[in-house]
């Protein structure tokens, strides 16, 4: 006999195929159509399909109908057809069960951190992992950007993610040149704390730009991230100027002071950009009568956003309430701080699901 759809110890299971159900239904109208004498007996109708007894049994239970002969007389028959539509849709059912399940609680909570907190997968898995609706129905990360894709969570698209499931590719515009002063310092001077971020108070510097488009006005965010607890400061700029970025860093010596703001601001790295140019005015206090600086100022290497990954990072986080081409000047202070606050409580996967206010919290 065959060993095709035999479930013996070290044969190939294999399911039946419509062609094998077209070849039972023959041989068993045959049968009905023969004498008792020469009807075939279940093992031949096995051995000729290529399976076992048992499976044929089944096969047969599977697939029953009742017709009527020529005389009108009901007798038992199979059915290829309702036998492969009924194996069609039994295929359909297999697989893990949705884990979700009836939690609608949870299944609230995600779509709230996704659509309205703007949260990603993997910061609300943070954010819920001691929340007593997930914990009776605890699941991973992996498993909720499939539910996302398959569309089991209501009201939650890949739309609502900030990548979208996808991967934009850069386009480059044209390059503004910029000549550094000699005297200014790299960022492979930098001290070795700051590098390894084994120190609080290493700083990156940028600015998010306002659309091109004419009409928009020239306001900027400068926007400050620490290094080693990703704690992030956003503050809304008039124009990208050099003398705005120096009145905001002013600003915040006066709020700390010379001395605590000196243990606060070891470093600030940042650009080849004109704003940044004169890093002799972020570096000398407004303060102090003395000469000694209140911090020190890193140039990257042109061309090198990588050396500042933080920043860029942080920077497209916050591009999810600043979106690119809108205009700056539309956006109040409270929304900025807004943003600035969302930011600093959002679970981080580099902090191993701590927000910057949590990991702070730690370092102090």
């Amino acid at each position: 006999m065959s060993q095709k759809h035999c479930n013996k110890k070290g044969s190939k299971w294999k399911h039946l195929t419509n062609a094998d159900r077209q070849i039972l239904e023959k041989l068993v109208r045959r049968n009905h159509r023969s004498r008792k004498s020469e009807r075939l007996t279940r093992e031949e109708m096995a051995s000729l399909v290529g399976c076992s007894l048992s499976t044929l049994k089944r096969e047969l239970k599977r697939g029953e109908v009742y017709l009527l002969d020529t005389n009108l007389c009901e007798y038992k028959s199979y059915s290829a057809k309702i036998a492969q539509d009924l194996a069609d849709a039994n295929g359909t059912a297999k697989g893990p069960m949705i884990k979700i399940g009836m939690n609608h609680a949870l299944a609230e909570k995600i779509r709230y951190l996704i659509v309205e907190q703007r949260y990603s997968p993997y910061a609300v898995i943070a954010k819920l992992r001691h929340d007593i609706d997930y914990l009776e129905t605890p699941i991973s990360v992996k498993t909720l950007y499939n539910y996302i894709e398959k569309g089991y969570i209501p009201e939650v698209t890949l739309e609502n993610l900030r990548r979208k499931g996808k991967q934009k590719k850069r386009c480059r515009g044209s390059v503004v040149r910029v000549r550094r002063d000699c005297l200014s310092k790299s960022i492979s001077e930098r001290p070795e704390e700051a590098d390894e971020r084994v120190e609080y108070g290493h700083w990156e510097m940028d600015c998010i730009e306002s659309g091109k488009k004419q009409g928009v006005g020239s306001a900027c965010l400068l926007v400050l991230v620490e290094r080693m607890t990703r704690l992030t400061k956003v503050f809304k700029l008039k124009s990208q100027t050099q003398i705005e970025v120096i009145r905001v860093i002013n600003g915040l010596e006066r709020r700390l002071g010379t001395r605590k703001f000196r243990k606060e601001f070891k470093s600030i790295t940042v650009d080849n950009g004109c704003e940044f140019l004169n890093w002799r005015g972020i570096e000398k206090s407004c303060l102090s009568l003395t000469s000694k600086p209140r911090t020190q100022v890193y140039f990257c290497n042109s061309y090198s956003s990588w050396q500042r990954g933080t920043n860029e990072q942080t920077n497209g986080m916050l591009r999810m309430w600043f979106p690119k081409g809108s205009a700056i000047t539309d956006f109040s202070v409270k929304e900025v701080l807004a943003a600035q606050d969302w930011l600093n409580d959002y679970p981080r996967k580099v902090l191993n699901g701590l927000s910057a206010n949590q990991a702070l919290a730690m370092v102090a």
